[in-house]
């Protein structure tokens, strides 16, 4: 069984900072992509940030230039760095990733997600 444990989430005043983090366990073959979404109330789930197993990422444009998605593969994890939070980016976020995974019936991959962490930005 794979499992995603998000950590980090919390209550901000607009222009600070919070670190997100990720941490993928079981018996996992190897991690592909991994992600960062949010949802806001009243709103659907959004891509935030992605990065590949190499590395390469990609942001929403709501956060370039503030966020920061990095990942290290030897622990199985994910972070993101926000930096200049505005109100707009209070929402729930949840981490996403692509794991191939090992059980008695061999090799399979599939979509896993976090229970969500939430961010709160306010004075």
């Amino acid at each position: 069984q794979v499992q995603l444990m998000e950590s980090g989430g919390g209550l901000v005043q607009p222009g600070g900072s919070l670190r997100l983090s990720c941490a993928a366990s079981g018996s996992i073959g190897s991690i592909n992509a991994m992600a960062w979404y949010r949802q806001a109330p009243g709103k659907e789930r959004d891509l935030v940030a992605a990065i590949t197993s190499g590395g390469s990422t990609n942001y929403a444009d709501s956060v370039k230039g503030r966020f920061t998605i990095s990942r290290d593969n030897a622990k199985n994890t994910v972070s993101l760095q926000m930096n200049s939070l505005k109100p707009e980016d209070t929402a729930i976020y949840y981490c996403n990733a692509d794991i191939s995974f090992i059980n008695s019936l061999g090799l399979h991959r599939g979509d896993f997600w976090g229970q969500g962490t939430q961010v709160t930005v306010s004075s």
